[in-house]
């Protein structure tokens, strides 16, 4: 993510079922509080930041979402089909859901109880669900959907535009417009069935299948193959010009752009494939099979989000904001956390590609960032706390974790060496691949690759509070 009321100034902005990769079972089922010892599954996975995030008891392999906006009412009819394993026997369960009123609930097509507590939605299905079986949960709503307010003050979910919505779920918000077991250890695959008025477009994730107009609705219908955590999913909706092409490494791009930012988008987005190509040279092969950009005309939001495949902008891009944001398909995306706490993860790894691309396309060095950074004095922000430990959910889009987060990464390349470093960011992003990674387990490769003892340079740089001294 980039969001101008977080970021530092000088960072600007910001029905095919996937497998679940082994180590990804894995970290599910040993999820501590997500597994109960009963047979209820938990209202949470136990994040530290956000308790209430995600569920216990299942997996949730794919989401096919079938929705009708109406942006001149607000108005969202959905229907959210979920294809799910119990990790346990389970006579209730829980899923995220917000706000919205339901009108039906089946459990492998038989009506099923349930009722809302808070963002839980709990569900007793008519039977008790074995430990391994698959299930299949239903669920019909419709409303009004409305944003939720974040710990430091910002909107995520479905917030309204004045031609559509801007649908940016990160950390919370994709309960405000489908159930969901909402917290990043669970990925899945997704198929979205988007219908609005006639001269609208609806954009998700992932590729689109195909679209057709009828009766004064065009319905659109994209799939997103590769595992994706709820918060990344979208469906933005608005007055679109599209752009779509195959890059020369056969990449299919969707751009969709509102007609007030075309003029300023244009030169940024023409940009995208070599940006992705230099990306894939350092880090790896570009994880996914599709690629694109939604600039939307939303000055009320104030960030942008790296929705999988397709990064959501409030409005036209800067070349640095673009570069944060495809990094992102590497780093948060493809890799994902296993805790909100180590989302310098996410964020200081795209912001330290910001620095490698200018550093390697005329201007300054990532060196020379750092340096700019450090002459800050002790009682700035950028030392109010470590990007290892933010302390809250309030503090994850805070100036450490981005900035700071990317001095520790100069700290590491420092350390180590530049053959080493790049071998670490780019086995990083190749080790854990559609699954999850920790801070613990990135010390340990970068120890492994260089072979160097690195545990004091992260102490310092991650968890120890104030300004560090100079490596």
């Amino acid at each position: 993510m980039t969001h101008p009321r977080r970021r530092p100034a000088l960072l600007r902005r910001e029905a095919v079922a996937a497998t679940v990769p082994v180590a990804v079972a894995a970290l599910l089922t040993a999820a501590g509080p997500a597994v109960a010892a009963g047979p209820v599954g938990t209202s949470g996975v136990g994040d530290p930041y956000f308790p209430l995030a995600g569920n216990g008891g299942y997996h949730v392999s794919h989401y096919d979402l079938t929705l009708r906006y109406d942006p001149t009412g607000r108005h969202l009819d959905g229907t959210a089909v979920l294809s799910a394993r119990a990790t346990q026997r389970l006579t209730r369960f829980d899923l995220d859901f917000k706000g919205l009123k339901i009108t039906g609930l089946t459990v492998d097509h038989v009506k099923a109880a349930h009722r809302r507590d808070g963002q839980e939605l709990v569900v007793t299905p008519r039977r008790a669900l074995r430990k391994g079986e698959r299930f299949q949960v239903a669920v019909t709503y419709n409303g009004s959907p409305r944003p939720v307010t974040d710990p430091d003050g910002s909107l995520d979910g479905w917030i309204p535009t004045d031609d559509g919505a801007f649908v940016a779920g990160e950390p919370q918000g994709a309960m405000t417009w489908f159930p969901a077991n909402n917290h990043p250890l669970d990925k899945s695959s997704y198929d979205f069935t988007l219908t609005v008025p006639r001269g609208r477009t609806a954009v998700a994730n992932g590729v689109l299948l195909g679209q057709r107009t009828r009766k004064g609705g065009t319905t659109f219908h994209w799939r997103q193959t590769e595992p994706m955590a709820a918060y990344l999913a979208t469906a933005t909706v608005g007055t679109f010009q599209v752009t779509q092409y195959t890059t020369r490494g056969g990449l299919k791009v969707y751009d969709a752009v509102d007609p007030r930012e075309a003029a300023a988008a244009k030169p940024v987005l023409k940009k995208l494939p070599s940006v992705l190509e230099w990306e894939s040279k350092l880090f790896g092969p570009y994880p996914y099979r599709a690629a694109g950009s939604i600039v939307d005309h939303a000055p009320n939001v104030g960030y942008a989000l790296e929705t999988q495949t397709r990064p959501v902008y409030d409005s036209a891009p800067d070349l640095s904001t673009l570069v944060h944001e495809s990094a992102h398909q590497w780093f948060g995306d493809s890799v994902s956390l296993t805790s909100w706490k180590d989302i310098w993860l996410n964020e200081g790894f795209a912001t330290y590609a910001e620095w490698l691309y200018s550093e390697q396309h005329g201007g300054d060095s990532a060196r020379k960032s750092f340096d700019a950074l450090y002459a800050r004095p002790a009682t700035d922000g950028l030392w109010a706390f470590p990007p290892g430990a933010p302390g809250s959910g309030a503090h994850i889009f805070g100036t450490p974790v981005y900035a700071r987060g990317a001095m520790t990464l100069q700290a590491l390349r420092t350390a180590v060496g530049d053959r080493d470093f790049f071998r670490i960011l780019r086995a990083w992003a190749e080790q854990h691949r559609y699954g999850h990674g920790t801070t613990a387990q990135f010390e340990r490769l970068a120890e492994r690759q260089s072979g160097k003892n690195l545990d004091r340079l992260f102490t310092t740089w991650l968890y120890t509070q104030g300004k560090p001294r100079h490596p």
